[in-house]
């Protein structure tokens, strides 16, 4: 079984033991998150919500907080000697999916 949740202003599915990296939310590690917003359930039978699903919910576990990959922003300016390198690391939590509840 599967579903599709969003989190973060972003859809990930997801299933039974999938670990996943969301958008950095404040919860200690070995809490248990719950989240409300499913989209659609699926596996034999599949239910999608208009826009969510009533009653759905997908449980998980915070397994780490952590940052992302370095990204670099370059801009250059041609023929103007102008240059400007800025990087950013995002912060991610780490969540292993438990239970899906349809």
């Amino acid at each position: 079984m599967y579903a599709v949740i969003q989190a973060g202003g972003r859809q990930y599915k997801v299933a039974e033991g999938d670990t996943i990296s969301v958008d950095y939310f404040e919860a200690p590690v070995d809490a248990e998150v719950t989240f409300d917003q499913v989209l659609m359930t699926g596996g034999e039978a599949s239910n999608v919500g208009k826009p969510i699903l009533d009653g759905a919910s997908v449980v998980g576990t915070v397994v780490e907080q952590t940052r992302g990959p370095k990204h670099i922003i370059f801009k250059r300016r041609r023929r103007k000697d102008s240059r400007v390198k800025r990087g950013f690391r995002a912060y991610l939590t780490n969540v292993r999916i438990d239970k899906i509840i349809a």
